[in-house]
């Protein structure tokens, strides 16, 4: 009986993404600890006490530095009121805002903190 001479590869490559998918989901529920462990977040926010300017490291990306504007506006001296604040985190705006960032139970509290910069 004659084998394929290819059949023990093609085993090996299925076995090799099998594993490396597995490996990656894995990698995936992992990621918040890892954060966490290199100190690029400091804490999970949801389940700790609510700091703004913790929450505000992830608005630095698009709106500088001491947010005073990038490549998104300026939020020190914004000339919105909480409530529009409020508004643009629950719910994003247009394709350059994403909504959600901070948690829903501290969304006017933070809008609060925003207005109240200078």
């Amino acid at each position: 009986m004659n084998r394929n001479p290819i059949t023990p590869y093609i085993l090996i490559m299925l076995i090799g993404i099998v594993a490396v998918f597995f490996i990656s989901m894995k990698g995936l529920g992992d990621k918040h600890d890892l954060a966490v462990e290199r100190g690029d977040i400091e804490e999970d926010v949801t389940t700790a006490e609510f700091d703004p300017e913790v929450q505000s490291k992830s608005c630095i990306s698009c709106h500088g530095d001491n947010l005073e504007g990038g490549m998104g506006p300026a939020l020190v001296g914004t000339d919105l009121e909480v409530d529009e604040i409020a508004d643009v985190i629950i719910n994003g705006k247009g394709s350059s805002m994403p909504a959600g960032l901070v948690p829903t139970e501290h969304v006017t509290e933070f809008a609060e903190w925003l207005k109240s910069l200078e």
